[in-house]
Protein backbone atom coordinates (compact mmCIF):
# COMPACT_ATOMS: atom_id res chain seq x y z
CA UNK A 1 0.00 0.00 0.00
CA UNK A 2 1.32 3.46 -0.95
CA UNK A 3 0.24 6.51 0.42
CA UNK A 4 -0.24 7.90 -3.27
CA UNK A 5 -3.26 8.33 -5.12
CA UNK A 6 -3.80 5.43 -8.11
CA UNK A 7 -2.77 7.58 -11.39
CA UNK A 8 0.53 8.44 -9.35
CA UNK A 9 1.23 4.87 -8.33
CA UNK A 10 0.51 3.85 -11.67
CA UNK A 11 2.64 6.59 -13.40
CA UNK A 12 5.89 5.34 -11.29
CA UNK A 13 5.49 1.85 -13.04
CA UNK A 14 5.41 3.13 -16.48
CA UNK A 15 7.02 6.72 -16.91
CA UNK A 16 10.81 5.67 -17.53
CA UNK A 17 12.22 9.15 -15.67
CA UNK A 18 10.35 7.66 -12.96
CA UNK A 19 11.11 4.16 -13.09
CA UNK A 20 15.04 4.31 -13.37
CA UNK A 21 14.38 6.02 -9.51
CA UNK A 22 13.04 3.16 -7.58
CA UNK A 23 12.80 0.06 -9.71
CA UNK A 24 15.35 -2.30 -7.98
CA UNK A 25 16.97 -3.84 -5.41
CA UNK A 26 19.05 -2.31 -3.30
CA UNK A 27 22.69 -2.03 -5.02
CA UNK A 28 20.88 -2.35 -8.21
CA UNK A 29 19.97 0.77 -10.60
CA UNK A 30 18.06 0.74 -13.98
CA UNK A 31 20.17 2.07 -16.46
CA UNK A 32 18.20 1.84 -19.71
CA UNK A 33 14.62 1.66 -19.57
CA UNK A 34 12.52 1.63 -22.60
CA UNK A 35 8.40 2.00 -22.44
CA UNK A 36 5.88 1.68 -25.62
CA UNK A 37 2.67 1.82 -22.90
CA UNK A 38 0.16 0.58 -25.47
CA UNK A 39 -1.27 -2.78 -26.04
CA UNK A 40 0.80 -4.49 -28.03
CA UNK A 41 4.02 -2.07 -27.01
CA UNK A 42 7.22 -3.73 -26.16
CA UNK A 43 8.93 -2.61 -22.66
CA UNK A 44 12.74 -3.60 -21.68
CA UNK A 45 15.10 -2.77 -18.39
CA UNK A 46 18.74 -2.81 -18.05
CA UNK A 47 20.06 -3.25 -15.05
CA UNK A 48 23.36 -2.55 -13.25
CA UNK A 49 24.05 -4.29 -10.00
CA UNK A 50 25.88 -6.44 -7.37
CA UNK A 51 25.38 -9.39 -9.69
CA UNK A 52 26.37 -7.78 -12.93
CA UNK A 53 23.86 -7.09 -15.94
CA UNK A 54 20.36 -7.93 -16.16
CA UNK A 55 17.98 -7.37 -18.89
CA UNK A 56 14.51 -7.76 -18.42
CA UNK A 57 11.69 -6.98 -21.30
CA UNK A 58 8.04 -8.24 -22.32
CA UNK A 59 5.10 -7.27 -23.91
CA UNK A 60 2.28 -4.81 -22.83
CA UNK A 61 -1.11 -6.95 -23.08
CA UNK A 62 -3.49 -4.32 -20.51
CA UNK A 63 -2.59 -1.11 -20.43
CA UNK A 64 -5.64 0.48 -18.24
CA UNK A 65 -4.86 3.86 -16.28
CA UNK A 66 -4.81 4.08 -13.43
CA UNK A 67 -6.46 0.38 -12.49
CA UNK A 68 -4.28 -2.21 -13.88
CA UNK A 69 -1.39 -3.46 -16.06
CA UNK A 70 -0.53 -6.52 -17.39
CA UNK A 71 2.76 -7.67 -19.87
CA UNK A 72 5.00 -10.19 -20.39
CA UNK A 73 8.20 -10.87 -18.77
CA UNK A 74 11.11 -12.57 -19.75
CA UNK A 75 14.88 -12.26 -18.97
CA UNK A 76 17.75 -12.03 -21.56
CA UNK A 77 19.45 -14.89 -19.16
CA UNK A 78 16.29 -16.64 -18.14
CA UNK A 79 17.23 -19.97 -15.93
CA UNK A 80 13.77 -21.06 -16.55
CA UNK A 81 10.76 -21.26 -18.92
CA UNK A 82 8.42 -19.96 -20.43
CA UNK A 83 7.48 -16.35 -20.57
CA UNK A 84 6.19 -14.99 -17.08
CA UNK A 85 2.63 -12.91 -17.12
CA UNK A 86 2.81 -10.42 -14.69
CA UNK A 87 -0.47 -8.43 -13.80
CA UNK A 88 -0.54 -5.35 -11.77
CA UNK A 89 -4.02 -4.05 -10.45
CA UNK A 90 -4.29 -0.22 -8.75
CA UNK A 91 -6.42 -0.02 -6.18
CA UNK A 92 -7.32 3.62 -4.48
CA UNK A 93 -9.34 4.14 -0.92
CA UNK A 94 -9.32 7.58 0.30
CA UNK A 95 -6.13 8.59 -1.38
CA UNK A 96 -4.18 5.40 -0.78
CA UNK A 97 -3.48 2.97 -3.40
CA UNK A 98 -2.71 -0.66 -3.08
CA UNK A 99 -1.05 -2.47 -5.11
CA UNK A 100 -1.86 -6.47 -6.39
CA UNK A 101 0.77 -8.38 -8.43
CA UNK A 102 0.27 -11.70 -9.59
CA UNK A 103 3.08 -13.80 -11.52
CA UNK A 104 1.66 -16.44 -13.95
CA UNK A 105 4.93 -18.91 -14.53
CA UNK A 106 4.84 -20.73 -18.01
CA UNK A 107 5.59 -23.72 -15.77
CA UNK A 108 5.31 -25.18 -12.11
CA UNK A 109 9.54 -25.50 -12.40
CA UNK A 110 9.55 -21.88 -13.20
CA UNK A 111 8.09 -21.03 -10.69
CA UNK A 112 9.91 -22.86 -7.89
CA UNK A 113 12.89 -21.38 -9.54
CA UNK A 114 12.20 -18.34 -8.76
CA UNK A 115 10.82 -18.96 -5.48
CA UNK A 116 14.60 -20.10 -4.34
CA UNK A 117 15.78 -16.49 -5.53
CA UNK A 118 15.91 -13.56 -3.11
CA UNK A 119 12.76 -11.97 -4.99
CA UNK A 120 10.68 -10.83 -2.07
CA UNK A 121 13.45 -9.29 -0.52
CA UNK A 122 14.27 -7.50 -4.50
CA UNK A 123 10.81 -6.61 -4.53
CA UNK A 124 10.18 -5.21 -0.74
CA UNK A 125 13.59 -2.93 -1.17
CA UNK A 126 12.13 -1.99 -4.66
CA UNK A 127 8.84 -0.99 -3.02
CA UNK A 128 10.57 0.77 -0.08
CA UNK A 129 12.13 3.27 -2.95
CA UNK A 130 9.08 3.61 -4.71
CA UNK A 131 7.17 4.72 -1.31
CA UNK A 132 10.04 7.31 -0.29
CA UNK A 133 9.63 8.78 -3.84
CA UNK A 134 5.80 8.85 -3.80
CA UNK A 135 6.25 10.66 -0.39
CA UNK A 136 8.72 13.63 -2.19
CA UNK A 137 4.81 14.08 -4.18
CA UNK A 138 3.90 17.80 -3.94
CA UNK A 139 0.55 19.50 -3.57
CA UNK A 140 -0.01 19.47 -6.99
CA UNK A 141 0.42 15.62 -7.57
CA UNK A 142 3.22 15.73 -9.21
CA UNK A 143 6.29 13.76 -8.72
CA UNK A 144 9.30 16.12 -8.60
Amino acid sequence: MFDAAAPLVFGAFTRPELLVRWYGARGWRLVECEVDLRVGGRWRFVSHGPGGRMVQYGTYRTVDPPHRLACTELFEDQSYPGETLVDHEFTELVGRTTVTTTLRYATPEGRDTVLRYPMARGVGESFTRLADLLHQTSTTGEIP
